[in-house]
């Protein structure tokens, strides 16, 4: 008896062997493929649905995450569909054999013993209802098994049950039809998505439906005798109306959203944008551009980033992405555009940074030409000698682009393309000083990213879109103290670009921040940033029509400080902290720079350690005079009795200039010595146009004239030309002198009447 045990023991033994190698064998030879096409979902950072995309093949799929599928969703599939699910191989022999007797007995298909997953098997691959096909589902069937786990399987089919039309899948009914999450089901509306699927195109989803609702019914006292609710929710779930509507999907963040699926089309995509946030954003976006909207001023762009993380938590392309008429659906934040004045900050701190100026260094906004370029301020007035952090707060175009030209283009193009201003690096070999006003192309997102790079002691990284985005790159593109003393100009607001309405009261946000006008009136900027947030603001017209009434000022920064009010809350009060290595040294206020012996006005201006420029002032002399005052002495020619010295501020040639162009009194000093011996070989005119090593190209017609303007100190009063070295004319030290010149090389030469001279090489060339 033990023996004839052990052999039946062992011919079962080796009959499951050869059933498990043959099943290998078979799965090897014919491979099961899944290839599901999900719809994409973009959620928020709270993972609220943004906005929702078919799948490839047309149909409403959203993706069921493993925590999504709570016990009651997955008790009420399996009471209803196959009760013995996380017991059988795929298949379920007691029920088939059950099924078989029905049908014959009946003489038709009564039963059809579908388990789960071999619905799943008819849901990835539809087939008629033969037995010969149910033979090959129950194989898929067990395939499936095979290779995925019991909950895999659950949620596979949880995400293909058809709802009618081309809705599938139970999170893809709860957004559509009950407006939730499948976590926030009610009872009987998990019984309602239960019921479906058996009969999609007869119990339709919608409202009023009493066959469907009496279905749901059914199956809820079900349900509940196999204790999947208590007797109070039952009772309240039968008495639940069918709240059903079927709604499109209202898109949140529409311009990124469609941004993130272009890039990525997976079937979740986790943003970081926060929905209230958002929200906020596009609500208050909307409501400003409709005020506008009567100067015919159409669309505004909008991007908010924190600044320690650069998640992109508010992003709003364009006023309203359903406004066809004004092309509501361009992306803005992607548009490229002339950023008017709000480059100049970087200038001025990369600039310090490199110890070339500190905020109190003095800088002269006077009339200049670099190689024929002219630059002119937004007001059309100069200003003289002021302060760096007053012409940065002023936005005046002189002292910025005379900063840019001592900075250098080349090394400032280089150092915006290291923070992905690609439009400018794309651009290099046409871009010169005028960038620094606008000359220039960039993206609102570029621009705002270097705001916050500002803002986070100088360190860049880029911008995060979603959760999958890597946090590793970063790098100190500007020291925190540049960054910090930039940050602390831009936050005053004694300027002239806080807007009109604010300086009757409004409270204004303690942020930093920078407009920009282009040219032609076609963008405004205003890019406003504090230690936990930056905000970027641009405003316009996306077919490029400009406006008179547009500016940064009056139409941008308005809309900016709201914003941080309804994104950061009102009455913020705790500001950046100055880096350790951020001193206060005593300045000489006239020139900024350490006091010199004869210094009457000192104040204190912030420096960095080891790398601001330690240059003792000058301002001020002590020069010889004769008893009237009408003569002064050098050194060569002081008599030896009859004089005395008398203190004396010294302006640079090119302040003199502007002083006696715009007829303005200043100290003089008297008429130096006619008599002096002294042949002066130093200081000699300077001649500021044309630029020395220029090329200027006239037209063919056109004759050759220049103005030749140079710069000398006040004991010149009259100057000399010449051209090739020819005299062509003569004229006062203030007055410009124009000449005409030959083709080709020209060698223009300045003798003043010190006997001083300087020269230039210029190419004139026609076209």
């Amino acid at each position: 008896m033990k023996g004839r045990f052990r052999k039946t023991l062992r011919y079962g033994r080796n009959a499951l062997l050869v059933f498990v190698l043959s099943f290998l064998l078979f799965d090897a030879l014919f491979p099961l493929h899944v290839n599901i096409k999900y719809s994409s979902l973009v959620l928020s950072e709270e993972d609220r649905p943004l906005a929702a995309y078919l799948s490839s093949d047309d149909k409403w799929r959203l993706y069921l995450e493993e925590d999504e599928v709570t016990p009651a969703i997955s008790d009420a599939f399996l009471l209803k569909e196959d009760r013995y699910f996380y017991f059988h191989p795929g298949f379920n022999p007691i029920a088939l054999v059950r099924a078989g007797i029905q049908n014959m007995r009946g003489g038709k298909r009564i039963s059809g013993a579908s388990t789960i997953t071999m619905q799943l098997v008819r849901l990835l691959k539809p087939r008629d209802r033969t037995y010969f096909n149910k033979a090959i589902e129950i194989w898929e069937a067990m395939q499936l098994e095979w290779h995925f786990s019991k909950d895999e399987i659950l949620r596979m089919y949880l995400n293909l049950v058809p709802y009618g039309g081309n809705i599938e899948g139970i999170k893809s009914a709860s957004y559509l039809y009950f407006q939730c999450l499948p976590g926030q089901l009610s009872p009987a509306q998990i019984a309602t998505l239960a019921v479906v699927p058996n009969r999609p195109n007869t119990w339709k989803l919608r409202p009023h439906n009493e066959e469907l609702r009496e279905a749901r019914n059914r199956w809820l006292t079900y349900f509940y005798k196999e204790n999947w609710t208590d007797l109070s929710t039952y009772e309240s779930a039968l008495q639940e109306p069918l709240a059903i509507e079927r709604k499109s999907w209202e898109y949140v963040a529409p311009h990124l959203c469609r941004r993130l699926y272009s890039s990525y089309q997976t079937p979740i995509i986790r943003s970081h944008i926060r929905y209230s946030a958002q929200r906020k954003t596009e609500a208050l976006v909307k409501q400003y551009i409709e005020r506008l909207k009567i100067m015919r001023i159409t669309n505004a762009s909008v991007i908010v980033i924190e600044n320690e993380s650069r998640k992109v938590i508010a992003y709003a392309g364009s006023a309203d992405y359903t406004d066809k008429e004004n092309e509501g659906e361009v992306d803005g934040i992607l548009a490229v555009r002339s950023p008017g004045s709000t480059l100049k900050p970087f200038v001025y701190g990369l600039s310090m940074e490199k110890g070339i100026l500190n905020p109190k260094s003095i800088l002269y906004d006077v009339p200049s030409n670099y190689a024929g370029y002219t630059p002119e301020n937004y007001d059309m007035y100069f200003q003289g000698a002021l302060s760096a952090q007053s012409a940065l707060a002023k936005s005046l175009n002189i002292p910025a682009v005379s900063v840019l030209q001592h900075y250098g283009v080349p090394l400032f193009i280089q150092k915006m393309g290291e923070i992905d201003f690609r439009q400018i690096k794309k651009d290099q070999k046409r871009l010169g000083l005028s960038l620094v006003l606008g000359g220039c192309g960039v993206r609102l997102e570029t621009l705002a990213n270097a705001y916050s790079t500002l803002a986070n002691q100088g360190t860049y990284r880029p911008l995060r879109y979603v959760h999958s985005d890597s946090t590793l790159l970063h790098f100190e593109w500007i020291k925190p103290e540049a960054a910090f003393m930039v940050s602390e100009i831009l936050s005053g607001l004694t300027r002239p670009d806080l807007p009109s309405n604010w300086q009757m009261g409004k409270s204004v946000p303690r942020i930093a921040w920078k407009t920009g006008t282009s040219y032609g009136r076609r963008d405004a900027w205003s890019i406003g940033y504090n230690d936990q947030y930056t905000i970027g603001v641009w405003i316009g017209n996306f077919n490029n029509e400009g406006v008179p009434g547009l500016n940064g000022a009056e139409m941008a920064t308005p809309l900016l400080f709201q914003l941080f009010d309804a994104i950061q809350g009102k009455n913020k009060t705790h500001w950046l902290h100055a880096p350790e290595n951020l001193s206060i040294r005593e300045i000489c206020t006239e020139t900024g720079q350490v006091p010199g012996p004869y210094c009457q006005n000192l104040g204190q201006d912030y420096f960095i350690e080891g790398i601001s420029r330690y240059i003792p002032c000058s301002c001020r002399k002590k020069i010889p005079l004769n008893e009237g005052r009408t003569v002064s002495y050098c050194m060569s020619c002081k008599p030896s009795s009859g004089t005395h010295e008398e203190l004396f501020r010294i302006y640079p040639p090119a302040l003199i200039r502007y002083f006696e162009d715009a007829k303005l009194t200043y100290e003089k000093v008297p008429t130096h010595n006619p008599a002096c011996p002294r042949i002066f070989v130093t200081e000699g005119p300077s001649i500021v146009s044309p630029t020395d090593q220029a090329e200027y190209l006239i037209e063919r017609e056109e004759k050759a004239k220049l103005h030749l303007i140079a710069e000398v100190d006040a004991r010149v009063k009259e100057i000399y030309w010449y051209v090739n070295d020819r005299l062509v004319g003569t004229c006062l030290a203030k007055d410009n002198f124009v000449a005409e010149l030959p083709d080709g090389a020209v060698k223009i030469s300045c003798t003043d009447d010190q006997g001083r001279t300087n020269h230039i090489y210029i190419q004139v060339k026609r076209y």
